[in-house]
């Protein structure tokens, strides 16, 4: 394996989600990056329908945060402090995973950059996010690869009228994701998942997955 393959996927088992991200200022060259990646995904028929808007204006960041942060008090928070560890994860990981949760609810705002994907169509879809969230997942990717920590938030759409409303959209337009970024506080992976035989099948549902 080539050392450029090898780098592509130590980016990927490292690219977890950075949610206490510091207040400092990203160049404007990084988020160029960072976009420039998003654009380079496939989309369905090459439309390429996609529109990011990207955010640093204080007072648009407070006003979504509060929604963001209602949200994580209201819906979230109750939710996963009634849940058991996610799979794969110790509760004492899983605690931690909640702090940090806690943490970008309480400080999105304060994150120098946002990316808002979004896309026009008068209601998202699964085929329209098949569109959309592989720009997002490149974009997470290229924020690892420059050292830039970032997570991919839909909490936000607990409120989606009154966001999109205070992020100024056309009524026509919506948004699929939030991505806050900023350098990190804290080290990158690597992630950690349930085995593979948990959840890879062969040929029938439930049938064990071989490598050969």
């Amino acid at each position: 394996m080539s050392e450029e393959v090898s780098a592509l996927f130590e980016i990927m088992q490292t690219t977890r989600s950075m949610r206490r991200l510091k207040p400092d200022p990203v160049p404007p060259a990084l988020i160029r990056k960072i976009l420039e990646a998003g654009i380079s995904a496939p989309s369905g028929g090459n439309m390429q329908r996609w529109r990011f808007l990207v955010i640093r204006d204080a007072e648009i960041k407070k006003t979504v945060g509060a929604y963001y942060k209602r949200a994580w008090d209201e819906v979230a928070r109750p939710r996963y402090s009634q849940s058991d560890p996610a799979p794969g994860t110790s509760p004492e990981r899983f605690s931690r995973m909640l702090d940090a949760a806690q943490y970008l609810a309480d400080h999105i705002h304060e994150a120098p950059v946002w990316i808002v994907p979004s896309m026009q169509g008068a209601s998202p879809t699964r085929t329209a996010g098949s569109s959309i969230y592989p720009a997002v997942q490149n974009m997470l990717l290229a924020a690892r690869a420059l050292g830039l920590g970032a997570t991919l938030t839909t909490l936000y759409l607990n409120f989606e009228k009154e966001v999109e409303a205070a992020l100024g959209l056309p009524s026509d337009v919506h948004s699929y994701a939030l991505i806050p970024i900023g350098y990190p506080v804290g080290r990158f992976g690597p992630v950690r998942r349930v085995p593979l035989v948990d959840v890879v099948y062969a040929d029938r549902w439930g049938q064990p997955y071989r490598d050969s």
